[in-house]
C-alpha cells in the first residue's frame, strides 16, 4: 500500500516528516479557529497532493463518499422540510405541553434535540431548535444559556444513539460496514441512560431557578402552534419522502445499499416533489435555494480531512502508532476499549471529534491482526463512537454542532464563552464517559 502510491515528496523530505508536519501544523490551524476550517482542510488536501505524498487518484480514494453523500442528501432534505415549519411546530408544541414552565420547557426542549439529533443528526436538528430556544426564552424573559447549554447536551448525547445522528458515527459506520441497526441496538440503549442522567445536573445548577412572570408564561401560551405550518402539502411530501428515508436506512443495509445512496435518492425525491408543480424558472430557484441551504463549510472540510488523514495513513505512521498503543495495553481487548474510551472522549473536547474519528478509522482497523480479525475490534468501535461523540460535550469546539450553538447565542446577544462553557460541561462529560465505560465492561466483557 506504501510504496506503489508514493511518489518522491517535495525538497527530498521523507514522506513521513512532511504528512506528519503538515497534520500537526493542520490541527494547530483549526484549533486556533483564526481561519475558517473548510479553507484550512482544503489548502492541507491540496498540499498532500502538491507535496507528493499523494497522487490524486489515491487522495480522492481518501475520500469517504459515504460520508459526504450522506450528510448532503440529509441536509437537502431537513432544508426542504423546514420550509413547512414543522420543526417550529414541535418545539411550541412541547412548550405548551408542559403549561410553558421554564424547567419543563428546558426537559422538553432536550427531549425533542436528543430525539431529532438521533433521526435527522445533530448539526441539522441545532439549527432548527435553537432560533426556537431564543424566540421562547426572549417571550418568557429569562435567560437563554441553560437552554442552549442542555440542548448542546442533548444533541450530541441523540446523535451518539443512531448511525446517522452524529458524523463520527456516519464515518465509523462507512468505514466498518456497521448498519443503522448495529448502532441502535448497541449505542441507543446506554444514549438514554446518559440523556436522564445528565438532566440532574443541570436541575439542580439552573432548573431549580427558572422562573418565569405568569403573564409572559400565558403570552407563550397564545402561540397558535398550528400557525406555525405554513405550508401543508410540503408537509405531506417532506414527512412522506422522510419516513422512507428511516425506513430505507433500517432495511438498507441487508440490501447491499449504503446510507449515502439512500439519503441522496431521498433528497432527489423530495427535490422533484417540491419542484414539479412549478415553471422552469422557479424550479431554478427553489433548487438553487436548497442547494443554499447545505452546510458546505462542513462538506468541504470532511473532504479535505479525509485526504490529510489518508496522506497521514498512507505513510505509515498510523499503522505504527496502532502497535504502539497495543504494547502499552498488552494487547488486552478490554483495556485497549476502555482506553480508546476516555481517550476518545478527552481529544474530542479538545479538537471537534471529525478530525479525531478520521484519524483512529485507520489506527484502531490496523489492530484487527493483533486482535484476531475485524470481528474482533467491535467493542473498540463502540468504544470509539461513545468517546467520540459524548467527548464531543467537553467544550465549545467538541463538535460541530456546539459551534453552531454558540453562533445564534452570540448573534442574540447572549454569547457562551470558552471557559465558562468547559467548566461547567467537562466535569459532566466526564460522569456520561464513564457510566459509558460501565456499559462497554459489562456488555462487551
Amino acid at each position: 500500500m506504501h510504496s506503489a502510491h508514493q511518489a518522491d515528496v517535495i525538497f527530498g523530505l521523507s514522506p513521513v516528516l512532511f504528512a506528519g508536519s503538515l497534520f500537526v501544523l493542520t490541527y494547530l490551524l483549526i484549533i486556533t479557529e483564526r481561519l475558517n476550517r473548510a479553507i484550512i482542510a482544503m489548502t492541507a488536501a491540496a498540499l498532500m497532493i502538491i507535496g507528493g505524498v499523494l497522487t490524486q487518484e489515491a487522495a480522492v480514494q481518501g475520500v469517504d463518499f459515504n460520508t459526504i453523500g450522506l450528510l448532503t442528501g440529509m441536509m437537502i432534505i431537513v432544508g426542504i422540510t423546514r420550509d413547512s415549519g414543522v420543526f417550529q411546530y414541535l418545539a411550541i408544541r412541547s412548550a405548551k405541553v408542559v403549561k410553558a414552565d421554564p424547567w419543563g420547557i428546558l426537559v422538553m426542549l432536550m427531549l425533542v434535540t436528543a430525539l431529532l439529533s438521533a433521526l435527522l443528526d445533530n448539526v441539522t436538528t441545532v439549527l432548527l431548535i435553537a432560533p426556537i430556544t431564543l424566540l421562547i426564552t426572549d417571550t418568557l424573559k429569562i435567560s437563554a444559556y441553560p437552554y442552549l447549554f442542555a440542548e448542546i447536551f442533548a444533541s450530541n448525547i441523540g446523535g451518539t444513539a443512531t448511525l446517522i445522528g452524529d458524523p463520527p458515527n456516519i464515518m465509523i459506520g462507512s468505514a466498518t460496514g456497521l448498519g443503522y441497526n448495529d448502532f441502535l441496538f448497541n449505542l441507543a440503549p446506554i444514549a438514554i441512560v446518559i440523556l436522564i442522567i445528565t438532566i440532574i445536573p443541570i436541575y439542580f445548577i439552573w432548573g431549580r431557578h427558572l422562573k418565569a412572570d405568569a403573564e409572559l408564561i400565558e403570552k407563550v401560551m397564545q402561540y397558535r402552534e398550528i400557525d406555525a405550518i405554513k405550508d401543508w402539502v410540503l408537509l405531506k411530501k417532506s414527512l412522506f419522502v422522510m419516513t422512507m428515508v428511516m425506513i430505507g436506512f433500517i432495511v438498507g443495509h441487508d440490501y447491499g445499499y449504503q446510507p449515502a445512496t439512500i439519503a441522496m435518492f431521498g433528497a432527489a425525491v423530495l427535490l422533484t416533489l417540491n419542484c414539479l408543480p412549478h415553471d422552469q424558472e422557479k424550479q431554478t430557484e427553489l433548487v438553487a435555494k436548497t442547494l443554499g441551504d447545505v452546510e458546505w463549510i462542513t462538506i468541504f472540510f470532511f473532504i479535505g480531512l479525509f485526504i490529510l488523514v489518508y496522506g497521514v495513513e498512507s505513510t505509515g505512521i498510523l499503522e505504527s502508532l496502532a502497535h504502539q498503543v497495543i504494547e502499552l495495553t498488552d494487547g488486552d481487548k478490554t483495556v485497549t476499549a476502555i482506553s480508546i474510551l476516555f481517550v476518545s472522549a478527552v481529544a474530542s473536547a479538545i479538537v471537534d471529534n471529525i478530525p479525531f474519528v478520521a484519524t483512529m478509522i485507520p489506527l484502531i482497523k490496523n489492530m484487527a491482526a493483533s486482535f484476531g480479525g475485524a470481528e474482533e475490534l467491535l467493542p473498540i468501535w463502540w468504544s470509539l463512537a461513545l468517546g467520540a461523540c459524548l467527548g464531543g460535550n467537553g467544550s465549545l469546539v467538541g463538535a460541530s454542532a456546539n459551534l453552531i450553538v454558540a453562533g445564534f447565542a452570540e448573534r442574540s446577544g447572549q454569547p457562551i464563552r470558552f471557559l465558562p462553557f468547559m467548566l461547567m460541561a467537562f466535569p459532566m462529560m466526564l460522569v456520561s464517559v464513564m457510566i459509558s465505560a460501565v456499559y462497554v465492561y459489562f456488555r462487551y466483557f
